[in-house]
């Protein structure tokens, strides 16, 4: 049996379903996530929530499991798209996973220390569309530019 991308087979597929409307569309891929997750922000830019504790004096171990009532992830959760398309709780480390974020990111995005101990959705919805737009593989393919170009130069001085 062959792979194939979600997408494709949605190409692909003839399936019949009798209430379309009933059964959200699935999310696929990091970009797509915080751009769902910004959209609902932005529905009540003004909405204050809380922001996580000190996340960085949590041990590693434990921050997975960080929580707050009135958060955006718990805002995040309430949502029926995002839960039908994997998200499974209102944790930090659920969180990580589920978009796809680095602990910097999710740091800078949630916690108090950064934000102090609230945050409103019209600012935290920018963060997550500036994080969507990012292009972690353009950094990459930078680095191994500048390795090709200064292979060269090592091997003469070292070799």
């Amino acid at each position: 049996m062959e792979h194939q991308p979600l997408r494709h087979l949605r190409d692909i597929a003839h399936v019949d379903i009798a209430d379309a409307g009933a059964i959200p569309p699935l999310l696929e891929g990091r970009r797509a996530r915080l751009e769902r997750f910004a959209e609902i922000l932005e529905r009540d830019p003004g909405r204050t929530f809380m922001t996580l504790e000190e996340i960085e004096f949590v041990p590693r171990k434990l921050r997975a499991g960080i929580r707050t009532d009135n958060s955006p992830l718990s805002f995040a959760y309430a949502d029926p798209v995002l839960r039908a398309s994997g998200l499974t709780g209102d944790t930090f480390g659920e969180a990580r996973a589920f978009f796809d974020m680095s602990t910097g990111e999710a740091h800078h995005l949630l916690c108090s220390c950064v934000n102090g101990r609230t945050v409103k959705a019209g600012p935290t919805a920018k963060r997550l569309r500036r994080l969507a737009a990012r292009r972690p593989g353009l950094w990459l393919a930078y680095g191994c530019a500048a390795g090709f170009v200064a292979l060269p130069g090592a091997m003469y001085l070292f070799g």
